[in-house]
């Protein structure tokens, strides 16, 4: 290790120093919450600077294990954001609790750090570490309510399935070093592509490659591998369910990007099937369990599996001939994370009161009883359903039409894409009709979130709402798209 790998690598490194320095401010002054969450926000702050710094900027670290390009920092952002926001939404729920906040917040960047070293990571060891670092601190956040045993029941679940497709991933891993003979990403790649020039694909790979989709469709939630997802999003505290949402969903992608479209590369064909039946199979049957659902946090748990599925029509469209179906994957994941943690953020908001649930009465009147929220809540909903012209509308369009412009079989993916985003439209509006078009709870008061919550909701809906209207302004996700190219 040299002083130029701690540069390359210098806001991860950064991003541990700011979790330690949490955990420090809260020995010097226990219990003072402004201290805290000014040195998370600003410990993020300067992240994010450094990550900014590195921009236009490629490298390596650690005899190439490590990458820094456009890809790393664009995620890196991404990541950087949505521990900032979570934060800023978790203040008050936590608070009116009593769980502390201190914990939360070094807990929940120690996760980010793991999702910052998956975006860099091009070597399958370092891949599957930053992994590990990335969801163990996920199955602590799960179950920070530790009296709430719904809490409890779900970060087991969480736990136990993640631990087995962490196992799983982690052989098929080991079957692609035994048969190409290297951990390293471009090495993996090139020794495919000799073996495919020679004819010569051995079937351990085939077997390798089956272990590792399983083991990625589990991190991504992506059917038959979601059953995890619905009890842990509703048990968890709702800003971790925020997170949950988007956080290892965005890492998970990213473990696509780097392992799939890095390192697999020259077996997308042999790939591409079984993406296509996923994605069909994932954003299907997400609509239409999310369709029956009362609980609104439940609701958003099989609608998080149905935008996964959507996410892979792009990834299919890259493995059946389109480049551009690897920046719609990229401006998908931006723009459903600002859309999906803000509609949480709205249930958190409501659930500021310990005792009030998130079912779907709770929302009658909210557009009465708080305007604001009633508005931004629409606002969200309408981008997850993908009305124009919200950042949602776009992230469709651009996956749809790499599909389509791959043509034979994802065009008609491209078109059961359509169908379901159609479907989505029920069970999202009819939470819009609720706040509107129903009558209050006679208990039901104003929510009156703090001004850090307020300034992380609009950050949300700015951002929904700037992506949709100038989607051109995300042209970083070409860029880091690009870091494939040829």
């Amino acid at each position: 290790m040299s002083w130029s790998d701690i540069g390359t690598i210098s806001p991860v490194v950064i991003a541990i120093l700011v979790a330690a320095a949490i955990l420090i401010v809260d020995m010097a002054v226990p219990g003072r919450r402004a201290p805290i969450v000014a040195t998370a926000l600003g410990g993020l702050g300067i992240v994010a600077v450094a990550i900014l710094i590195q921009a236009g900027h490629n490298g390596r670290a650690f005899g190439g294990a490590y990458s820094l390009d456009n890809l790393t920092v664009f995620l890196d952002m991404l990541f950087v954001a949505i521990a900032a926001l979570t934060i800023m939404f978790a203040v008050d729920y936590l608070e009116s609790r009593g769980l502390p906040i201190a914990e939360f917040a070094a807990v929940l960047v120690f996760a980010v750090t793991g999702a910052m070293l998956v975006a860099g990571s091009t070597d399958l060891l370092l891949l599957f570490v930053a992994l590990e670092l990335m969801v163990l601190p996920g199955y602590m956040l799960a179950a920070f309510a530790r009296r709430d045993p719904y809490s409890t029941e779900g970060a087991i679940k969480y736990f136990l399935l993640g631990s087995f497709s962490s196992a799983i991933l982690l052989f098929g891993l080991a079957y692609v070093w035994g048969m190409t003979g290297t951990t390293r990403v471009d090495g993996v790649a090139a020794a495919l592509a000799t073996a495919i020039a020679r004819g010569s694909i051995q079937p351990g790979l085939a077997m390798g490659l089956a272990f590792m989709t399983a083991g990625v469709a589990f991190k991504m939630a992506a059917v038959p591998f979601h059953y995890w997802t619905p009890d842990a999003y509703q048990g968890s505290p709702t800003p971790v369910t925020a997170y949950l949402s988007v956080g290892p969903k965005v890492g998970a992608f990213a473990i696509v990007l780097r392992l799939f479209v890095g390192a697999l590369g020259p077996l997308k064909a042999d790939w591409l099937p079984v993406v296509i039946v996923l994605a069909a199979l994932t954003m299907t049957l997400g609509n239409l369990v999310a369709i029956s659902q009362d609980n609104v946090k439940r609701m958003l748990a099989y609608s998080s599996i149905a935008h996964t599925g959507y996410m892979l029509v792009g990834l299919a469209a890259y493995a059946g001939g389109q480049q551009s179906g690897l920046s719609a994957i990229l401006f998908y994941g931006a723009a459903y994370t600002f859309m999906n943690m803000g509609a949480f953020a709205i249930i958190a908001a409501l659930q500021r009161r310990p005792g009030v649930t998130s079912q779907i009465a709770t929302f009658a009147g909210l557009g009465r009883r708080d305007p604001w929220l009633g508005a931004l809540m629409t606002l969200f909903l309408l981008s997850l359903t993908g009305i124009p012209p919200l950042a949602g509308f776009w992230a469709k369009a651009y996956v749809i039409l790499a599909a389509i412009q791959a043509g034979g079989w994802l065009t008609a993916l491209a078109v059961l894409a359509m169908i379901n985003a159609a479907a989505a439209a029920f069970y999202y509006l009819r939470v819009v009709v609720y706040m509107y078009m129903r009558e209050p709870a006679a208990e039901a008061g104003p929510s009156s979130p703090g001004l850090l919550f307020r300034a992380g909701l609009a950050v949300t809906g700015v951002a929904t709402l700037i992506f949709g209207l100038f989607p051109a302004l995300v042209t970083a996700a070409s860029n880091a798209a690009n870091v494939f190219r040829g």
